[in-house]
Order: C-alpha cells, then sequence, then structure tokens
C-alpha cells in the first residue's frame, strides 16, 4: 500500500519536525532552520516553534509539506517468533525445560544511568499493567541496576550460573549502545569457548530489532517492549535449549 502524511487533510502530505541548532535564538536562526527544513523536503516549511535552549542554542518545531511517499509492502519487520505466555504458562514451561528456576541477570551497562528500561522488566511492578519478571515464581532476578562494566556482568553472569542475561541501554550518544552490546557479546562468547552462554538480550527505545545477528545476541527488544514478552521469549529459548541437550 503507498501512503502519504496525513496533516490537516488526507494525502496532504503534512509533517511536523524538531530539532536544535548550535546558534542562538534570532530571526537568522528560525530562517537556518527554515532552510535546514526546505533542504529535508518540506515545501512549504512553516517555523511554528522556536524556543532557546541556554546560550548559543535553539529548540525548533517546523510544519511543513513533503512529497515523499511510503510503500508500506517495503518494510521489514521482525515478527514475533514465540507465543505469548501468561505468567502462570511461563512459570510451568520453566519448570517442565529447567527442573528448577531460571536465573536471569540484568544490568545497563557502561556510563548509562538510567536504570528505567531493566526496572520496567526486572521489577516486580513492571510496566504497562504487566508484573515484572521478579513476579514470577520460576524465575530468579539477580539486578545489578547501572553504570556496570562489561566484566562485572560477566563475572556476576557466570557466578550466578546464569541462563539469560538483559542488558538495557536508554540514554546513549554516538551509537555507545552497540559499541556496548558487543562488548557484552564478546565478552560472553570469549567466556563460553565451546558453547552453552547465556542467553543474551539488548533492549532500548534506539535499538532496532533487526540488529540481533550484527550484535552478536540472541534477541533485541525495542521500546515499549512488555515484561510479559520477555517472559515469553525466554521461556521459549530455554525450553529450546533444553530439548536439544536432551
Amino acid at each position: 500500500m503507498i501512503v502519504r502524511p496525513y496533516g490537516d487533510t488526507t494525502g496532504d502530505g503534512m509533517v511536523q519536525v524538531s530539532f536544535t541548532l548550535p546558534i542562538p535564538h534570532s530571526k537568522v536562526a528560525e530562517g537556518a532552520a527554515a532552510q535546514l527544513a526546505a533542504k529535508m523536503g518540506m515545501d512549504p516549511a512553516m517555523v511554528v516553534h522556536a524556543r532557546p535552549m541556554g546560550p548559543g542554542f535553539t529548540f525548533f518545531v517546523v510544519y511543513g509539506r513533503v512529497s515523499h511517499l511510503v510503500d508500506t509492502d517495503a518494510v521489514e519487520v521482525v515478527e514475533r517468533d514465540y507465543p505469548l505466555l501468561t505468567p502462570a504458562e511461563v512459570n510451568t514451561a520453566i519448570r517442565r525445560s529447567l527442573r528448577r528456576r531460571m536465573v536471569v541477570v540484568g544490568a545497563c551497562v557502561g556510563t548509562d544511568a538510567h536504570t528505567v528500561g531493566i526496572d520496567a522488566i526486572l521489577n516486580v511492578k513492571g510496566f504497562a499493567g504487566e508484573k515484572g519478571l521478579e513476579y514470577y515464581r520460576e524465575i530468579k532476578v539477580v539486578n545489578l541496576g547501572a553504570q556496570v562494566d562489561v566484566e562485572q556482568l560477566l563475572a556476576r553472569a557466570v557466578e550466578e550460573g546464569a541462563d539469560a542475561v538483559l542488558v538495557s541501554q536508554v540514554v546513549t550518544q554516538r551509537d555507545a549502545h552497540l559499541l556496548h552490546a558487543r562488548q557484552v557479546a564478546a565478552a560472553f562468547a570469549a567466556a563460553y569457548p565451546d558453547g552453552g552462554r547465556p542467553l543474551l538480550v539488548v533492549g532500548g527505545p534506539r535499538f532496532e530489532e533487526s540488529a540481533a545477528a550484527g550484535l552478536g545476541v540472541d534477541r533485541v527488544f525495542g521500546r515499549g517492549t512488555t515484561p510479559g514478552e520477555v517472559a515469553s521469549f525466554l521461556a521459549d529459548r530455554v525450553a529450546a535449549r533444553a530439548e536439544l541437550a536432551r
């Protein structure tokens, strides 16, 4: 299906974008914002909001028309390849496959000090009306918090006999989330040369779900992921591993 953006009327191509320029707020700054929007393909481009962001920076909101079309048939997405389970079903699947509790170690690695992502998945309070992994009877959660070194994460995972390691990256710059994910994957690959490493799962709003293979991890979860989705994935993959080991 071919679609165009919708603003005031169907198919009018109107969009709204926001950005910051490293110049003080002025008429010149607003003109520069309009010029940038025009180079992005917006015609006409109207600066509808401009606000100083401290000395030397201005935040803009620009509204305008674009001529671009989108072919939804050409969009590539990662479809869920595991069943969504209830907490009771997750507990049953883990007990049946492992005959013990699943151990999950989670952390924010590197310089990221924001635990909102990992806490939403691990803490019992959960997210989006779903309780976190601490709520599941058959899951032992070890939440290491923020700014954890990769070496610390690996050491704790080995110590706990982790079945899965969850890494969250919420606030990053210059693709640091990709660097950290690759560092985690490399460290665990080196520590488990004969295989049998824990499941590696990374998540955060800047990750592309299709990037798992390139990062060397088992799964990438993007924004809006719920604890139930993560628990269902872990139960499914752990059961599959246990079946292969028999």
